[in-house]
């Protein structure tokens, strides 16, 4: 009977020891690339923005290590892969495949329309003025889910690298109840999308609404999030704003300099500028030590 006991106990510690190696394993997996290169809305200069297409194709660019994205929420609380509040007239066709008029700009609010409504609209298929080098392809505004599985299973057949997610909650305190929720609904219904899926250790949430982040340093505080800067203010101004030091400083790639940098990694905060669209530009920020860059073009890496 003792020798049975000690057989369990054996076995037991055996198990304990595996969950400690998986953990330790899954951390050391899930550790921040020590340089982000991330698709912008999923490398809209080459693919349409913010679909699963795109994702896919950033993907297939050997240096990209983060997939950048929009999400907004219908008004059946589905979380949405898309940047605009409303359907853009400048890339967006009716699921008729018909233009939409200038002044029906905000015809469409993504709030106000259910998904089944939303998927029938094309985000593809018409060019879009500002990226003459991007792919038509006829396709839609995908769920966040359906996306992370489509990423996660490109990850698991081809034998790819994961990838870490930065995914921005578009909202703000003028749009509570007209095209955004409350945050405590949004981070939520997000959230939930993310543990579901299992991907939280691979996840930044990024803002300029400052609420959101905030939620999620409360409320979620081992996931990672970044604060979207294109305001004139100091990194001290900004920061003291916040209430927090995030994971990620991310101002508009203009505003960045050397005080900036060297300030934010004083703190033990990363800086991820968006979005330059020139090797040039990506160099000169790269020889400022910054710790990533959001870019339109994954092929510039």
């Amino acid at each position: 009977m003792k020798n049975l006991i000690g057989v369990a106990a054996l076995a037991m510690v055996g198990l304990s020891a595996c969950k400690t190696i998986n953990k330790a394993n899954q951390d050391a997996a899930a550790k921040f690339p020590v340089f982000s290169t991330e698709a912008h809305r999923g490398g809209r200069g080459l693919m349409p923005e913010n679909t699963i297409i795109a994702m896919l194709d950033a993907m297939s660019y050997g240096n990209i290590t983060t997939l950048e994205m929009d999400t907004h929420i219908t008004k059946d609380n589905q979380v949405v892969v898309t940047h605009d509040d409303y359907l853009s007239p400048g890339f967006m066709l009716t699921p008729e495949g018909k233009e939409i008029p200038p002044g029906d700009a905000k015809k469409y609010p993504v709030y106000q329309m259910n998904y089944d409504l939303l998927k029938a609209f094309d985000i593809g298929t018409k060019v879009n003025a500002g990226f003459t080098q991007q792919k038509k392809v006829k396709t839609y505004i995908p769920l966040l889910a359906d996306l992370i599985d489509s990423v996660q299973t490109e990850i698991k057949v081809k034998n790819k690298k994961q990838v870490f997610y930065n995914i921005e909650t578009k909202c703000g305190p003028a749009g509570d109840g007209v095209v955004n929720p409350v945050p405590e609904v949004f981070v939520k219904l997000l959230m939930d999308v993310i543990e579901q899926k299992k991907i939280t250790p691979y996840v930044v949430i990024q803002s300029f609404d400052k609420r959101t982040i905030q939620l999620i340093n409360q409320k979620y505080p081992k996931v990672k999030t970044s604060f979207l800067i294109s305001n004139k203010k100091s990194y001290d101004e900004n920061i003291a704003d916040l209430g927090y030091k995030p994971f990620i400083y991310s101002p508009e790639w203009k505003l960045v300099n050397e005080e900036l940098v060297s300030k934010a990694h004083t703190d033990g905060v990363k800086i991820v500028p968006w979005t330059p669209n020139t090797k040039a530009d990506i160099d000169r920020l790269k020889a400022l030590k910054v710790d990533g860059i959001i870019t339109d073009y994954p092929n510039l890496f």
